[in-house]
Formats: C-alpha cells, structure tokens, sequence
C-alpha cells in the first residue's frame, strides 16, 4: 500500500505523540494535554528550552535541535542547528523536512569543509528535490501529497557567526542587550514569505509579470493565486510542476489556467551575521506564535523570567492572547480539543536558544551530541 510506503521512508525519524502522554524523563521532553514541553538543555553554544502546542487534528508543526559535529567528518566544525517546519495541508512535508535537511547540512558542510550559506541553500534544495520524487512516486495512489507543503525556518550557529534560512513565514528574534538604555532589544533576523505584506506581492508580480492574478484578495487576506499565503515552501508540489495540477488531484487545488514556471520557489532567504557579546538569546518559533505577540513582547517575557521552562511561558502567553481575543479564560481554551481548537490558535511551536559568548565562537566540544525533536519525536 501507498501509505506503506510512505511511512517506510519516515518512520525511522518520528514517533507518535499521544495526547495526555506523561513522561517521566524529561531527555525527550514531557506531555500536558496538547502541550509537549522540555524545559531546559544544554547545546555546543548555551541553553536551550522547547515547546509544541497542537491545535490541528493532525499537529503539522515539527521541529528539531540537533548540537554537536554539523558534519560526518572527525574533524567537522562543532556547533548547534535548529529547525522549525510549519507545515500546512497536512503534516507529510514538515516531517520529511524533520527526516532529511539535517543530514543534508551534514552532507553538504562535509562536502564543503565548512559551515556557509551555499551549504544550507544547497540542503533546502536537495530535500526539495527528493520531496518532490516521492510526490512523483505516490502521485497516482496519493495525490493529496501534491497539495501539502511547509515552510521552514532554519538557524545554524558555528564557529561565532549566525546562520539564518527561512521559507515561509516563521520567525527568528534576536534578544539584544541595550547597555545605554539597560534594555534588551528585539531584532528580527529572518524575512518573512508572506503576501500579506506588499513587498512580497510586488516580489511576485516581477516574477510572474503576465499573471495578474499571481496574487488576489480573497476574504481580506492575499493568496497566491488565491490559494495560499507564502510565497516559498518546501512541497506545494501542485504550485511548482505542471505535472501534479491536473487529476487525480482534487479540483479545489487545481489552477484553471497551465503554467510553465514553478508559481512558488523552495530556495530560502539567507543571511549570516557574527555573534557578538550583547546578543543574549534567539526565539524561533512557528507564525502560530507571532500571530498573538510581538517581537518585543516575546524577547520581554523571554529576559525577564527564569530560562528553565521559558519556551512554555512563550506559548502560554500566546494563548492567553488567544483567548482574550475570544472573550474566554485560557483554562476554558484547555479544555477545547485539537481540531476545534484549530478555531482559536495554529499550531505553536518555540525554540528558545541562549547564547553563551564563552562558547559561541569555539570550534570545540567535549560533551555528546544532542539530537531532539519536537512533541516527542525522535531520531529512531
């Protein structure tokens, strides 16, 4: 069967999560309800914490840090990687991003003898492309994966400098202390793939300059093609291939009119900075997070707590947001099952990453390997 071999390509990188689940260990994190938490880790560069709050029937949010050698190699640069995947139409793409981009970062830094932005280019585009293969081999017994597809946010931090990648429409903030003002300032680092904002439409009708309707108004939000809200992605093989927009796709995905150039692109925006003393910590986090707080918001709840369990405050804080918006408690919104709940809130997932400048421009590491991923996934 399809879904057979579909999952036989996965499986070996996932684990279910059980709504209610407790862990007694908190190596892989811990379970209240809809939400997984794991309050605190140490990485190559600092501390980490971790939260994943579901709001889908099907959670369509992964993500992963992964600390330690970002190569095969014995002598492969020591640093930490973090990947956040906001899938959408299903959760197939952002698992498969969860299974393959590190090991392409891998590849390609092995390859390359060193971290650098072609690197993680490279490995956004090699998981597309074997993204892709899959969708050809299931097309005929499991077209709906034509139609699924997930933006992809990505930070490598490595031997001092900052790398960011991002598809989509999550978020990197940067938590910078001010000394004069005695603040810490919110910075973002990533750009955002949305058509909500005029840069992005614009982008889109230099590309697309015969296709007045690249981007259209539809019930006060801009879709493209009235489809879709991001203009980058990994999957939405139906906006890119000719090929999957036709039947036995379902006719709600499928554009009226043939197209020759791929509607949206997987090749993310990059940027590499070096760390310096006063960045104090980085917050990824999926779009489901930023749609109720600000950036500074965030980096305010983020410095002026403790660090142990600072992802969960972060999310809590969204959803007290969500329910206020609603006129509710967040302990009624508690109560609201996955799938309804969808109503109130996205999936939310957060990465809070503390930097230690002791560490952050080492090439050295003498403790394991870290490898987590997100709502009780894991590596095997």
């Amino acid at each position: 069967m399809v879904s057979n071999t579909f999952m036989r390509i996965v499986s070996p990188c996932w684990k279910p999560s059980t709504e209610g689940e407790k862990s007694t260990r908190d190596a892989n994190g811990r379970f209240d309800g809809l939400l997984w938490h794991k309050d605190s880790g140490n990485h190559v560069n600092g501390e980490f914490s971790m939260a994943v709050v579901q709001a889908n029937n099907l959670l369509e949010d992964y993500s992963q840090l992964e600390s330690g050698p970002l190569g095969s190699l014995e002598n492969s640069p020591q640093g930490t990687f973090v990947g956040i995947y906001d899938g959408h139409g299903g959760p197939e793409t952002a698992r498969f991003v969860c299974c393959h981009l590190f090991n392409y970062i891998k590849k390609f830094t092995s390859e390359n003898q060193g971290m650098s932005t072609d690197v993680i280019v490279k490995a956004f585009l090699a998981t597309e492309e074997e993204f892709m293969s899959l969708v050809k081999t299931l097309w005929q017994e499991k077209p709906q994966i034509a139609s699924v597809g997930s933006c992809c946010l990505v930070g490598v931090i490595c031997s001092g400098y900052l790398y960011t990648a991002n598809a989509g429409d999550s978020r990197v903030v940067l938590g910078k202390s001010d000394t004069m003002d005695k603040i810490v300032k919110a910075v973002q680092l990533s750009s955002e793939h949305n058509a909500s904002y005029e840069s992005v439409r614009e982008e889109l009708h230099l590309l697309h300059p015969d296709d007045p309707q690249i981007v259209v108004l539809k019930h006060n939000v801009w879709r493209v093609k009235g489809l879709i809200q991001v203009s980058r992605s990994i999957g939405d093989a139906y906006l890119k291939k000719a090929e999957f927009n036709k039947a036995p796709l379902l006719a709600k995905f499928r554009l009226r009119e043939p197209f020759e150039k791929p509607i949206m692109i997987a090749e993310p925006s990059v940027s590499v900075q070096k760390i310096l003393p006063e960045d104090q910590f980085l917050i990824f986090a999926s779009d489901g997070l930023w749609d109720h707080l600000s950036n500074q918001d965030a980096v305010d709840i983020v410095y002026s707590n403790p660090r142990h369990g600072i992802a969960k405050k972060l999310v809590k804080a969204a959803l007290c947001e969500a329910a206020k918006k609603r006129e509710m408690r967040y302990s009624d919104l508690k109560k609201i099952d996955r799938g309804v709940r969808r109503h109130f809130h996205d999936d939310i997932t957060v990465i809070v990453s503390f930097l230690d400048t002791h560490l952050v421009s080492r090439n050295t590491y003498r403790g394991p390997p870290v490898s987590i991923r997100g709502a009780g996934f894991s590596p095997s």
